[in-house]
C-alpha cells in the first residue's frame, strides 16, 4: 500500500523515496507514478552514467540557448518517431511527467535530433539535470545529474551509456558497451545474450581480467588477460528456461562456454562477450551478469554470521564467492579506529564462503573488507560492509557486533515460558497497525527516556498503553508494527538528532504553509521515517531503543513482545524483502552489493537494478536472497517470538519464496524451537506491476497467485469501494460511503445522476465481495439480477474477489500509506454533510471491515478519528503530522498544510478544508468513535459466524439481499444462516444465535426496505439487535434499527447486527 513521491534522482537512495498504493490495475498505478513525480521509479538506474570526453571539438551554442541544455540524440536506425525526453533534476524548469516527455527537433541535414531543455534560474544552487530518453517503456541512453551551468549540451548516443560533453566522431564510437550487462551466465556452461546481440555469423570470445582492465575500443574489446572461444549453441537449456522465463521471452540464446573454462575462477574477475565478423572486425561487445552460475556452483546451506563455541570460540562467517580476498576488521568499540586490527580469512573453494575464528571475538564490532570486482563502477574495489547475517550493530548499523542473542542477560523474566494470547484460525485475527514511535512519542504519561520507544509498551499505567488494553479486551489481537528492523532513514544517535519547537508551530494558522517548511528542515535528520529502508534484516532498529550500540535494542524489543502479550496481544512484523536502501560499493547503506555485487538484487536487460519498489529490487528468485529472506523470519519468529509478517510489496517476491517461508515457519514447535509455527499469519501486498508482473520473471506472490496457499493479501477492491476512486487520481472522487449519489461534493465531474447511481451499486459489489471473504467462487446476484461469481463483482472477470478461502483476504479501508480515514472522508464529503455525519461515516467503514469474512486490519487511529493534517504521505512528515493522540485531548486536523512535495498540487482545495477548525472532531466524537470500534470488534469476537473458516461455509451460510436493478442503491443487507429448516445437514457453528443478519446503511435517509425475498426468508423470525449494539456506544441514532416481519429499517450513515437467538 503506497501512495508515491517523487524520487531524487542519485545512483543509490538515502532515504525511503516512494511509498505506493494499490490498484487492481498495474496500468493505473504506472500512470499514477508517472503523473505525480519527477522520474518514475521503476526508471531509476542503480549506478552513475559516465560523460565521456569525445575527439570532436565543442561547436559553438547560439546566445539564445544560455538557459536552455542542449540534449543531441542519435540513432543509427534513424527511427526517432515517438522517441522522447524524460527530464527532472533541480536544473530543470518544467521536469516532464513520464508520459508527456520532451519532444525531439529534427534537421534533415544533420544526423542528430535535439530536445532543448529550459533551465531554471541556476545561477544560484543546484543546476544539475537529468534527462532520459524513452518511448513508452522502452527506455535507451541517459545522463544524470548533468551540470548544466558548466556545459550547454550533451551528446547522447543510441545504446551507449556514456554521454558526450562534445560531438563524438560516429564513425570511430567502439562496438559495444560493456558497462551494460546485456548477457547473463544462466547456468555453469551457458551464457545467455540477446537475440540481436551481434549478427549472424559473428564469432564469439569470452575475454576477462583480474584487474578490471577490459575497455572497448573501435579495434574490439582490450586489456583482457584471458580470452576463450564461446560457441553459439542456439536454442537455451529448458531448466535456464523454467528459471528465468523473462530472459526466454526476450529471445535470448546461448553461448556454450567449454570445460576448459575454469568457472569457479572466472566469476571472480571483470567478464565481457566479444562479437567479431568473418573478416574478424568487432561487431558487439558487453559485459556478463552472473546470478545463473553463482546459483549453479555455489549455492550454500551452512551456517551464516557467527557462530559461537566451547571456552568463547567464534567464528564469523560471510558468503562471498566473487571475492578475490575478504578480511575481517575488529574494533573495540562501535566508533573510532584507534583499536581497528585485521584478521585474515579463508575461503572455502567448494561454498564461497569466507571464515575467521578467534577466542577473543566476543562482544567485538566488526565489519568484512571484500576485495571484488563491482559492475556499477566497473573496477576493482576493497568495500567495506556489514555482515547480512548480523544480529546485533553498532549505531546506525555503521559496524555488526559479534553478540550470542541467546544469552540469559537479553532475555525478559519469564521470557522462555510466557504463553501467548490463545490463537486458533487465521480469521480470528483482528490486526492493528501501528507505528513503534507514533505509538508514544507525544504521550506525556509516558517516561522520557522511552517515548518513542519500544520499552513504551511496557508503561502499563499510561494513555497509550491503556488504550491498547481497551481495545485488546474488546477483541483485537494482533498489533503489527511498521517496519522495526535496523532502517536508514533516522540517525540512532540523540546527538544527531534534531527537532522543532512544537509550541511554536502550534501558534500557527491551521492552513498555513509554516509547519511544512519546517518539519522538511529536518526530515532527514529528526527521529521519524516509516522505516521503510532495510540496512540489515536481522536487527532490531536502534533508534527505538534507549541505547543503539550493542545488545540494548535485542532486551528492549523482547521486553515489548512479552508487554504486549501480556495485555492479550500478538505481534506481526512488517517486512520489506523486496527491496534494499542502497546498493553499490561505496553508500554507507549498501550491505548486500557490497559483498557479492549484482547478485542480490534483480538486475534488467542491461544490468541495472530493477527500482519500481521505490530503490534497489531485490532478487528472491536468486537462491541466496530466497535463503537470506527465509532464514531472517526464522530468526524473528525464534528469537524474538513474533508472531506473524506483513510483507511489503509481497508481489515483487517470488511465490515460491513465499511457500518456502511458510513450510519453515509452520515448522516450528513449542517444544524445539520455544514457538508454535502453525500459529504464525502471513499476509502482504501482493500488487502485480512492473518488471515482476504476470510472473515476467517466475510466478510471484501476487493477489491472483495466492489462492488456497493460506498466505494472505490486502483487498484495495473493498478500499475503493467504500472510499471512491483510487489513490492514483483526483482525492475528491466519492464512494460508497463517501456520497456518491446521494451527496456529490460538485468538487470533481463525476458523471450525471443516472452514471453515479450506476457506480453506486458497482462500489456496493466489492464491498458485498469483501463481507464474503473476498473469495473468489462466491456466488451473489449483482446489480443486473444475474448470478455471478464474486470474482466478476463490478465487472465480468474483474478479479474483484481473487482469494481462494477467506483467510487468504485482508480487508481494510486505510492504512499507513495514503490518507488517514477520517481525511479521505474529508476530502470527499459534500460541504452539506455534517461533522457529525463524517464521523457516522467512519464507522460505517470501520463496521464493514470488522463485519466482513475474513481477516479485519485496522489503521491506528481508525478508532480516534486520527487526521494527518490531509497528507497524503506522511512517511517523513515527522511525528507533528502522524500524531497519536490515544487521549482526545487533541486532534490533528488542521495543523497546517502538509509538505509541499506530495501535496502542493492539492493546496488549491485543501486550503480552505484546513481552515475550517469547526471541521476539527471534538473530544466527545473522539471518544465515541472509541466506543464504535470497540463495539465493533466484540461483536466480531462474539460469534463464529462473522469469522466463518471456509469457502464452502460462506457459499452456504451468506446471501445478500437488495439485489438486481432495482435495488436501492447505498443499503447492504446479508444474512448468515446457522441452519434452519432451509438448510438441511448444515452444521450448527455458535450457541447462541441461529442467524446474523448484517446491515449498512451508508444514505442520508432512513430507509425501510421491503423485498418480497426478506419476508419469506424471515417469516416468523423473531430478530433483535445484538445485545452489543450500543452497549458501549449507546448509539441512540443505530438503536432505531428494527426489523419486524422481513422489513429493516435503518437510520441513516448507520450500522447495524441483528440476531435470532436459539
Amino acid at each position: 500500500m503506497r501512495s508515491n513521491v517523487a524520487l531524487r534522482a542519485s545512483t543509490t537512495s538515502a532515504h525511503r523515496w516512494s511509498r505506493f498504493s494499490s490498484s487492481p490495475s498495474s496500468t493505473r498505478r504506472r500512470q499514477h507514478q508517472r503523473q505525480h513525480h519527477h522520474l518514475d521509479v521503476q526508471h531509476r538506474p542503480s549506478r552513475p552514467v559516465r560523460v565521456a570526453a569525445a575527439p570532436a571539438e565543442k561547436p559553438t551554442v547560439e546566445e539564445d540557448t544560455a538557459r536552455v541544455l542542449r540534449v543531441r540524440y542519435h540513432r543509427k536506425d534513424g527511427a526517432y518517431a515517438r522517441w522522447g525526453a524524460h527530464v527532472w533534476g533541480r536544473g530543470a524548469a518544467s521536469p516532464t511527467p513520464w508520459d508527456a516527455p520532451l519532444a525531439a527537433t529534427t534537421d534533415d541535414a544533420s544526423e542528430w535530433v535535439t530536445f532543448d531543455v529550459e533551465l531554471s534560474d541556476i545561477s544560484r544552487g543546484d543546476g544539475s539535470v537529468s534527462v532520459l530518453i524513452h518511448k513508452g517503456e522502452a527506455q535507451d541512453c541517459r545522463v544524470e545529474d548533468f551540470d548544466a551551468t558548466a556545459a550547454p549540451e550533451v551528446f547522447l548516443v543510441s545504446g551507449y551509456s556514456s554521454a558526450f560533453e562534445t560531438e563524438p566522431d560516429l564513425t570511430s564510437l567502439p562496438k559495444g558497451d560493456i558497462e551494460k550487462y546485456r548477457a547473463i551466465w544462466v547456468a555453469e556452461r551457458v551464457i545467455a545474450v540477446p537475440g540481436d546481440f551481434a549478427n549472424d555469423g559473428d564469432s564469439f570470445t569470452l575475454v576477462s581480467s583480474s584487474t578490471a582492465d577490459l575497455k572497448v575500443t573501435g579495434e574490439g574489446v582490450v586489456g583482457g588477460d584471458d580470452v576463450v572461444t564461446v560457441v553459439r549453441s542456439g536454442e537455451l537449456p529448458s531448466s535456464v528456461c523454467a528459471k528465468f522465463p523473462h530472459i526466454k521471452a526476450a529471445g535470448y540464446r546461448a553461448l556454450e562456454v567449454p570445460s576448459s573454462v575454469n568457472v569457479r575462477d572466472a566469476l571472480k574477475r571483470q567478464i565481457a562477450v566479444a562479437a567479431v565478423d568473418a573478416a574478424g572486425k568487432p561487431t558487439d561487445a558487453t559485459g556478463v551478469q552472473l546470478q545463473g552460475a553463482i546459483d549453479d556452483l555455489f549455492a550454500y546451506d551452512g551456517p551464516l554470521g557467527a557462530e559461537f563455541g566451547v571456552n568463547d570460540k567464534v567464528t564469523l562467517r560471510v558468503w562471498a564467492p566473487t571475492a578475490l580476498n575478504v578480511a575481517l576488521a575488529l574494533f573495540d568499540e562501535p566508533r573510532g579506529e584507534e583499536t581497528r586490527r585485521v584478521v585474515a580469512m579463508t575461503r572455502d573453494e567448494t561454498s564461497g564462503v569466507w571464515s575467521a575464528t578467534g577466542d577473543d571475538f566476543k562482544d567485538k564490532y566488526y565489519n568484512f573488507e571484500v576485495t571484488v570486482f563491482n559492475p556499477t563502477t566497473g573496477k576493482v574495489s576493497t568495500n567495506v560492509a556489514s555482515d547480512p547475517y548480523a544480529r546485533s550493530l553498532a549505531a546506525d548499523g555503521r559496524r555488526a557486533h559479534v553478540c550470542d542473542i541467546s544469552r540469559d542477560d537479553l532475555k525478559p523474566k519469564g521470557w522462555e515460558t510466557f504463553e501467548k494470547p490463545k490463537f486458533t484460525h487465521p480469521v480470528d485475527c483482528s490486526i492493528y497497525e501501528l507505528h513503534v514511535r507514533d505509538f508514544s512519542a507525544l504521550d506525556e504519561t509516558v517516561s522520557a527516556s522511552a517515548r518513542g520507544k519500544y520499552l513504551a509498551f511496557c508503561e502499563e499505567s499510561s494513555v497509550c498503553v491503556s488504550h491498547l488494553k481497551k481495545l485488546a479486551d474488546a477483541g483485537l489481537t494482533h498489533v503489527h508494527l511498521l517496519p522495526s528492523y535496523d532502517f536508514g532513514s533516522v540517525p540512532e544517535l540523540p546527538e544527531n538528532q534534531l527537532s522543532v519547537d512544537f509550541k511554536e508551530l502550534a501558534k500557527l494558522p491551521p492552513n498555513s504553509r509554516k509547519q511544512q517548511e519546517e518539519i522538511s528542515k529536518i526530515a532527514w535528520s529528526d527521529c521519524f521515517n516509516w522505516g521503510y529502508d532495510p540496512v540489515h534484516y536481522g536487527v532490531p532498529e536502534g533508534s527505538y531503543a534507549t541505547n543503539p550500540d550493542g545488545p540494548r535494542r535485542i532486551f528492549e524489543y523482547r521486553q515489548m513482545v512479552h508487554a504486549l502479550a501480556s495485555n492479550g496481544l500478538r505481534v506481526i512484523c512488517d517486512v520489506v524483502y523486496n527491496h534494499t536502501l542502497s546498493s553499490g560499493p561505496s553508500d554507507v547503506n549498501s550491505v548486500l552489493d557490497k559483498i557479492v555485487p549484482g547478485y542480490y538484487h534483480r538486475r534488467n536487460f542491461d544490468g541495472f537494478i530493477e527500482a519500481s519498489t521505490c530503490c534497489n529490487n531485490t532478487a528472491s528468485e536468486h537462491y541466496m536472497m530466497d535463503r537470506l529472506i527465509v532464514d531472517d523470519l526464522v530468526h524473528w519468529a525464534k528469537d524474538y517470538k513474533v508472531d506473524g509478517f506483513r510483507f511489503d510489496l509481497m508481489g515483487h517476491l517470488m511465490l515460491s519464496t513465499m511457500l518456502r517461508a511458510k513450510d519453515a515457519l509452520q515448522s516450528l514447535t513449542l517444544e524445539k524451537d520455544g514457538v508454535d509455527g502453525k500459529s504464525l499469519y502471513l499476509y502482504g501486498e501482493g500488487w502485480d506491476y512492473a518488471e515482476v508482473e504476470k510472473g515476467r520473471v517466475g510466478k510471484n506472490a501476487s493477489q491472483l497467485n495466492l489462492a488456497h496457499t493460506g498466505i494472505g493479501s490486502f483487498n484495495d477492491r473493498v478500499r475503493e469501494g467504500c472510499i471512491g476512486g483510487s489513490p492514483f487520481g483526483d482525492p475528491r472522487m466519492q464512494g460508497f460511503l463517501t456520497g456518491l449519489y446521494y451527496t456529490p461534493n460538485g468538487a470533481v465531474d463525476q458523471g450525471d445522476q443516472d452514471s453515479q447511481r450506476y457506480r453506486m451499486m458497482e462500489d456496493g459489489e466489492k464491498i458485498i465481495a469483501a463481507l464474503a471473504g473476498n473469495v473468489r467462487d462466491f456466488v451473489f446476484v449483482n446489480r443486473h439480477g444475474v448470478e455471478v461469481p464474486s470474482s466478476s463483482a463490478a465487472w465480468p472477470d474483474s478479479n474483484v474477489a481473487y482469494a481462494g478461502e477467506p483467510e487468504e483476504t485482508v480487508n481494510y479501508v486505510s492504512a499507513h500509506d495514503n490518507e488517514t480515514l477520517f481525511d479521505c472522508i474529508m476530502l470527499r464529503a459534500a460541504a452539506s454533510v455534517s461533522l457529525e455525519q463524517r464521523c457516522r461515516i467512519n464507522h460505517l467503514a470501520t463496521a464493514i471491515v470488522a463485519l466482513s469474512q475474513g481477516v479485519p486490519f485496522f489503521h491506528a487511529g481508525d478508532e480516534i478519528l486520527r487526521s494527518k493534517s490531509l497528507d497524503r504521505d506522511s512517511y517523513s512528515s515527522g511525528d507533528w503530522f502522524n500524531r497519536l493522540d490515544y487521549s482526545g485531548d487533541t486532534h490533528n486536523f488542521g495543523v497546517g498544510l502538509p509538505g509541499e512535495q506530495k501535496n502542493g498540487d492539492r493546496y488549491d482545495f485543501i486550503t480552505p478544508m484546513l481552515a475550517d477548525t469547526s471541521m476539527r472532531p471534538s473530544k466527545e466524537f473522539i471518544e465515541e468513535a472509541t466506543r464504535n470500534f470497540c463495539e465493533l470488534l466484540s461483536i466480531r469476537q462474539s460469534t463464529p459466524l462473522l469469522r466463518l473458516q471456509t469457502t464452502r461455509d460462506i457459499q452456504r451460510r451468506m446471501k445478500f439481499y437488495n439485489r438486481g436493478p432495482a435495488q436501492t442503491p447505498g443499503l447492504i443487507i446479508a444474512s448468515i444462516n446457522d441452519g434452519d429448516a432451509s438448510t438441511p445437514g448444515l452444521p450448527s457453528l455458535d450457541a447462541n444465535y441461529k442467524r446474523v443478519v448484517l446491515a449498512f446503511n451508508a444514505t442520508p435517509n432512513e430507509i425501510s426496505h421491503h423485498e418480497a425475498g426478506l419476508k419469506v426468508d424471515f417469516a416468523g423470525v423473531d430478530l433483535e439487535l445484538h445485545p452489543l449494539v450500543g452497549g458501549v456506544t449507546a448509539d441512540a441514532v443505530a438503536m432505531r434499527s428494527v426489523f419486524i416481519e422481513g422489513v429493516p429499517t435503518i437510520p441513516p450513515y448507520t450500522w447495524t447486527v441483528f440476531v435470532q437467538h436459539r
